[in-house]
């Protein structure tokens, strides 16, 4: 078969198959849905189920971002999701106040200025993210025990900062984080766009790209060429906690509220399937940054799917469960052997045929 052939080229893209499996969702909601695709105005916002997927698929965008350079250093950080509960418990903690009466009317005040909350609670889960990288490029930890600390501790201290109550939040700039609208499009997207592109924007003009994937395939090999990879992987567990951090805020502004025992619940486990989905291996070194959107598009519209056909609630985890292995069958090396095969075959047949006329 010709090594040149553009659609051979096509098929072993590290993103044909996973956006293959996304337009195959989305074809599947416009049948069970014909009117999935369409886009109305409203009050100056734009409102469809594209836009909902969109929007809530911004917080896990942005989780998996930082889940996909852990992964490329060869980690894993399975705390994310107690991150997003300490983010939410301490910004709205931070953010809930009283309501004191100004000139007769009745007004919320905050016990600190909102843009004060935000920091401390991303300071908060950056510090969280830097313990588990000195526990994994220090202590010389495996990654998943490391991060399995916090996870566990993490509700915990979620509860404390909460007194175990879930706290609501009247304050309505919170809400804007996650509710809010810019020129139609929610707030929260534009969140997980700005940070892919700075992501992006490193990682192609930098060389700090280079570094992480360097340290992810041989870490030995990385710090004898002058790469100061135990700084590296320090810094890169602390962006994953800084990204969950954020996440926290998008969610608990979501829902008005901080609940320490549900907020990101889960949440580590989609990342790292998105991940995964968007091409990007478990052994680490290269990356996709591209590939883990579509990855957390995937998991999102599937759970769109799985809600709008009708299926039970006791059974959608394994429907969504069923629907991810497919997704990693298909990716997987033998399936790819199995279809260049079969495109090798039909290119033969179809040249043979052509020869013969």
């Amino acid at each position: 078969m010709n090594e040149h052939n553009p659609l051979r080229r096509l098929t072993e893209h590290a993103l044909f198959w996973p956006a293959v499996v996304l337009v195959l969702l989305l074809a599947l909601n416009l049948v069970v849905n014909p009117g999935f695709f369409r886009v109305e105005v409203r009050d100056g916002r734009l409102y469809g189920s594209l836009i909902d997927i969109l929007n809530r698929a911004s917080p896990l965008i942005i989780v998996s971002l930082g889940m996909c350079v852990v992964i490329a250093t060869r980690g894993v950080d399975i705390s994310v999701g107690a991150v997003v509960a300490i983010s939410a418990a301490v910004a709205a903690y931070l953010v809930s106040g009283e309501s004191t009466f100004v000139n007769g009317q009745s007004v919320y005040v905050p016990k600190v200025p909102l843009l004060v909350a935000f920091a401390v609670a991303i300071a908060i889960s950056v510090l969280c993210g830097l313990w588990n990288g000195v526990l994994v490029a220090g202590v010389g930890m495996q990654p998943i025990i490391a991060t399995l600390i916090l996870m566990v501790a993490g509700r915990g201290i979620a509860q404390l900062i909460t007194n175990g109550q879930i706290i609501t939040v009247y304050y309505k700039p919170f809400h804007f984080i996650g509710n809010g609208y810019i020129a139609g499009l929610p707030f929260a997207l534009y969140l997980a766009a700005a940070l892919f592109i700075v992501m992006a924007a490193l990682k192609t003009r930098t060389a700090l790209g280079l570094f992480i994937q360097a340290g992810g395939i041989n870490p030995a090999a990385a710090r004898l060429s002058g790469i100061n990879a135990r700084g590296i992987l320090i810094a890169v567990y602390g962006f994953c906690g800084a990204t969950a951090g954020l996440a926290g805020l998008i969610i608990s502004s979501n829902v008005k509220s901080a609940d320490a025992n549900n907020a990101g619940l889960m949440l580590e486990l989609d990342a790292i399937l998105a991940v995964v989905l968007g091409g990007t291996s478990l052994a680490g070194g290269r990356f996709s940054l591209r590939g883990t959107v579509i990855g957390a598009l995937i998991i999102q519209t599937l759970t769109t799917t799985i809600y709008s056909m009708g299926v039970p609630p006791e059974i959608n985890l394994v429907v969504k469960a069923l629907v991810v292995f497919a997704v990693c069958v298909i990716q997987s090396d033998f399936s790819h052997q199995l279809a260049q095969s079969a495109l090798g075959r039909l290119l033969s047949r179809n040249t043979g045929r052509r020869a013969t006329t």
